[in-house]
């Protein structure tokens, strides 16, 4: 359960009056590469060390397949074609690779004597999302902690009287690792070196030897082939530590470093920088540089009064603060938990999950004006274009670049071993792909989309055109296609390997458009638009049930489970644009009752899927849907630490911390606030009701523009608009209000009436100048 609203005061922090028992009730400190978890307990911390980098396993081979691809490949196209749905599930597993993806590891725990352990009277943990600092408070001691990110280092200071701490302590769950301990010139020092697993099977793979470590010496380069190198450096003087970390990754075709004495400099050289400077230098440096991104977004319920809207200020900044915390530029992507994870064997591996999850961790980055942090996905997804070719080529006779469902530190893009309804989805690569589109449409950098972009798209694209066959209507669909996760019914047979499902559809649908429209931006003559074209032409649109759903399979196919968790088939709503209120607004009412129908039978059980319902919900304009998503996700999937929850009875109290509830509620906030993918700038499209009065600012829309808004009595007052771009200012605003428009120097501005808008709205165009502002008000 979340917090108690009592013990979490109005302003940006959380507090909380015990210490955290179990990892997800733990504060998360990070900076994006170095994660520290910290429990809060009265006089001895213990602080969970985690690195981006380090993960078990090293560079893989080539994926490759008994058959030809292409017989194969037949083989299966033919069993779908006839309706023979065992058939083509029993062939799809000869399409699998024969493994699984690494695992996120954790480096270990240090052990922190840092006051008395006082267990009675006052008590006091905080986490200050407004400068991202943790604080224990008893009542004779107190201890303070943060990770810099521009020091590379955690920091944590005691206070109070008494001696100096004892000192520190490490231990780790991994095997062979060496500590040592000394004192120089008042500095007490403590390096662990260690390697990471040579192999980690999921932790749902019952296996023998599923934890396997190398006993290969490393190269004379340093190198080993798999089980990379990592180190920790911490130093105490007087009442303060500062750590560091280092990892062997050297990139992910790069056999991985093990070279102890290398690595464990590296760590220290970072302790010794930041020990150069002053306390309250290293401090600022730290605050100064999480403020910068913290800042540019401030929401303010406070006017509201009301407990819940509250909450939801609360959840938002927090949401934000783990984004800044655990993805900045020159780091890896955020996988399922972030950076932050205990077990060797963590849950699905703590791995990149491309069906929903390491997209949702940053749905918002762009609207909540942290486009930085969007960098490590990008960065991923080069990557990828790179790693996945092999696959395409080698498993579906393909061109381009292909990723199924999972991949890792090492660019893993095969099927892994396993069920085809969660194995063989292999278009995961077409929704990362679909950020760098989100990313220039909110600010158009030619530069990006030349050298990112462009190639990214293209490899996507190839593979996505060469998955396409005609159906026996002569229309395009993908082959072969699952619904991620969800197998389908047919009759009284099961099935999960068809042709067309929704989500494929919608993504190649997203993919091609969008190929063809920075082609003609970049002014690419490759033939391949020309083939998106064609293809576009006569490519199957997902289909609306007897019922007015928008169906998830082609056909007379059927959910064999009505409550799944996954809205695959609602993407075209969101994330995606193509079906909205004013272009299609008889799709958007079966975007409407596909949802109210999954929830009504109970979908959205776990943070992800809830923050998936919000983000739609603001999509629908359901103010109410909104709201009650929202306190779903606070009160009863979210930790005493507001850390995001998903069922499982293999950790303590059946729940597993995923950071992607709580990073993709950040996109569904802001899109209560502001929506920019319909042709307008949306102004409070789904404000809800206990958020009857508030501020926010900073917020980003398409098309290069900032938005400020004010209301009160749920109706807006005032908005800011500054554009960096010229050309026509679309804004939508609730029928009947009436407003003025004035540029920043007060010269009035006479807005036009549009024909079209969503219902009970009003669009008004004007004519935008490059970097200017201009202020709406309410008469």
């Amino acid at each position: 359960m979340a917090a108690d609203e009592s013990q979490v005061p109005e302003g940006r922090a959380i507090e909380l009056d015990r210490p955290a028992k179990e990892f997800h009730e733990a504060f998360l400190l990070g900076n994006g590469a170095l994660g520290a978890t910290v429990y809060g307990r009265p006089g001895i911390e213990e602080f969970d060390l985690n690195l981006d980098t380090v993960w078990s396993g090293g560079p893989r081979s080539e994926p490759g397949i008994g058959d030809s691809p292409g017989v194969l490949l037949a083989e299966v196209r033919s069993a779908i074609a006839s309706g023979d749905h065992d058939l083509a599930d029993r062939l799809a597993r000869a399409i699998q690779g024969e493994g699984w993806t690494e695992s996120y590891q954790p480096l270990g725990r240090l052990r922190w004597h840092w006051g008395g352990g006082e267990t009675a009277g006052p008590y006091l943990r905080r986490l200050d999302l407004a400068q991202a600092i943790t604080r224990v408070e008893t009542s004779v001691s107190a201890m303070e902690a943060y990770v810099s990110a521009p020091d590379g280092v955690l920091v944590a200071e005691a206070e109070g009287p008494g001696e100096t701490p004892i000192g520190l302590g490490f231990e780790s769950p991994h095997s062979g690792v060496e500590v040592s301990t000394w004192e120089a010139e008042g500095v007490e020092w403590l390096i662990a070196v260690g390697r990471a697993p040579s192999l980690v099977l999921p932790n749902y793979v019952e296996e023998d030897d599923a934890v396997q470590y190398g006993q290969d010496s490393p190269g004379a380069d340093g190198t080993v082939a798999a089980g990379m190198g990592w180190a920790v450096a911490a130093a105490q003087v007087g009442k303060r530590i500062v750590v560091s970390a280092a990892s062997g990754f050297r990139g992910h075709r790069e056999r991985p470093s093990a070279d102890f004495a290398r690595l464990a400099e590296a760590a220290k050289s970072r302790v010794r920088a930041a020990l150069g400077q002053a306390p309250a230098e290293l401090r600022r440096r730290h605050v100064e540089d999480y403020t910068a991104l913290f800042d540019r977004v401030r929401l303010d319920l406070a006017a509201s009064g009301d407990p819940a809207a509250l909450a939801a200020q609360r959840y938002f900044d927090f949401g934000r603060y783990l984004l800044i915390s655990c993805s900045r530029p020159g780091t890896q992507a955020a996988n399922l938990q972030g950076i932050w994870n205990v077990d060797v064997r963590p849950g699905w591996s703590a791995n990149y999950t491309t069906n929903i999850n390491v997209e949702m961790n940053y749905w918002g980055a762009e609207a909540a004006g942290l486009p930085e942090l969007h960098e490590p996905l990008f960065d991923l997804a080069r990557d990828l274009a790179d790693a996945g070719r092999a696959t395409a080529a080698n498993v579906y006779g393909a061109a381009g670049s292909a990723v199924h469902h999972n991949t890792d530190l090492w660019r893993f893009t095969e099927a892994v071993h396993g069920d085809p309804q969660w194995a063989n989805w292999q278009t995961g690569f077409a929704w990362i792909a679909a950020h760098l589109g989100d990313h220039l449409d909110y600010r158009w950098d030619e530069d990006f989309a030349r050298s990112t972009a462009a190639p990214v798209m293209h490899a996507v694209t190839e593979f996505l055109l060469d998955q396409l066959v005609e159906d026996a209507d002569g229309l395009k669909v993908v082959s072969p296609s699952t619904s991620p996760e969800h197998r389908f019914r047919s009759g009284d047979d099961f099935g999960t390997v068809t042709a067309g499902s929704t989500i494929d559809q919608e993504l190649t649908a997203q993919m091609l458009s969008r190929y063809l429209q920075l082609a003609a931006q970049l002014g690419l003559a490759d033939g391949l638009a020309e083939r998106c074209r064609k293809a576009l032409a006569h490519l199957r649109l997902p289909a609306i049930d007897a019922a007015g759903r928008l169906s998830e399979w082609a056909g007379p196919l059927l959910p064999s489970e009505l409550d799944h968790r996954h809205l695959s088939h609602l993407y075209g709503a969101f994330p995606g644009t193509r079906i909205t209120e004013t272009k299609d607004p008889y799709a958007f009412e079966a975007v409407r009752k596909a949802l109210v129908y999954r929830l009504e039978h109970g979908s959205g059980y776990t943070g992800w899927s809830q923050a998936w319902v919000l983000c739609l919900a603001a999509r629908l304009r359901d103010r109410v849907l909104a709201e009650r998503s929202l306190g779903t996700l606070v009160d009863e999937l979210s930790s005493e630490s507001l850390l995001d929850l998903h069922p499982h009875g293999d950790w303590p109290g059946g729940m597993i911390f995923q950071i992607d509830g709580n990073l993709g509620a950040i996109a569904g906030i802001a899109e209560l606030l502001l929506q920019s993918h319909d042709g307008a700038l949306s102004l409070l499209p789904t404000l809800p009701d206990s958020w009857n009065a508030g501020t926010v600012t900073g917020l980003r829309a398409r098309g290069d523009r900032t938005v400020d808004l004010a209301w009160d009595a749920g109706v807006l007052e005032h908005a800011r608009i500054r554009t960096a771009i010229g050309g026509d200012l679309v804004v939508e605003l609730d029928a009947g209000l009436a407003f003025s428009v004035a540029d920043a120097s007060g010269e009035p501005i006479e807005p036009r009436l549009e024909a079209t808008a969503a219902r009970g709205r009003e669009r008004w165009r004007w004519p935008a100048e490059a970097g200017r502002t201009y202020e709406i008000g309410a008469k």
